[in-house]
């Protein structure tokens, strides 16, 4: 199936638009958009700022309501979901942040079984706040990642790539189905960038044996094309290029960020 084909049986789709908008007041965010990413895909979102990279993924995870048109999110759509059932999608969806969202007076095993609050009644949350539960399960994780020795140790306390790995290790307990990434490396250095994409990358292929859908808004748009399978460029709230990465030409880059979408 070519990118950004429509899956006509439903089957296999992780993310799915259909003829989708956002307006913000009078700015359109997301200009009639037509995505579908299967399951197992790594897609990466690249454009300039402002192109609505950020709102796609909104859509994604049920914090962005559509001005028009319909989101379909592992066979749900998050804005006619009820609580419950938009509270058991968002357990299905993992996150990974730029600014990692981790408590920092808390010890690395809370932070790592925060993958689990959104099956854990707030009861079972607040007991493990007391007396951590899955310590081996959130060690286990935390050795994948290579950080093992940091189970009891404050997040606060480690440094930014250390904690880049406890934000992996919180998607690794929590199993998603499918990992929604906006920015995660923009602030780190190419060196540190490479190896927090290798990590994710390597983290969503070990899970059950599985490879669970990724989608990523990068500014690297190498490294985009190293770590993704299809690049979905956007300009201006509209999809201007979507491709996989083996048909990238030379000038592809210069091509998203220069080009004036269609009227």
């Amino acid at each position: 199936m070519a990118p950004g084909a429509p899956d006509r049986d439903g089957a296999g789709v992780a993310l799915g638009l259909q003829d989708l908008s956002v307006a913000y007041g009078a700015r359109l965010a997301l200009d009639r958009v037509n995505l579908s990413v299967r399951r197992g895909e790594r897609v990466a979102l690249v454009g300039p700022s402002g192109a609505g990279k950020s709102t796609l993924l909104g859509l994604a995870n049920g914090t962005v309501a559509p001005t028009g048109g319909r989101v379909e999110v592992l066979g749900v759509d998050p804005a006619a979901a009820s609580p419950v059932a938009l509270r058991a999608l968002r357990g299905r969806i993992g996150a990974v942040h730029q600014q990692l969202n981790l408590v920092g007076p808390l010890q690395v095993v809370h932070n790592v079984n925060a993958g689990r609050l959104g099956t854990w009644s707030r009861l079972r949350a607040l007991r493990s706040l007391v007396r951590p539960l899955h310590v081996e399960e959130a060690r286990a994780a935390l050795e994948r990642v290579g950080i093992a020795e940091y189970l009891h140790t404050r997040t606060d306390r480690l440094s930014g790539g250390e904690q880049q790995r406890v934000a992996l290790a919180r998607v690794l307990v929590q199993d998603p189905d499918l990992v929604l990434a906006d920015e995660p490396v923009s602030s780190l250095d190419p060196a540190r960038a490479e190896e927090v994409m290798s990590l994710l990358c390597g983290v969503l292929d070990e899970q059950a044996g599985a490879r669970r859908t990724l989608v990523v808004s990068l500014h690297d748009f190498d490294l985009a094309v190293r770590h993704c399978d299809r690049i979905v460029g956007l300009r201006q709230g509209r999809v201007v290029l979507d491709v996989a990465v083996e048909e990238v030409a030379e000038g592809t880059r210069e091509r998203i960020y220069d080009m004036t979408p269609d009227p």
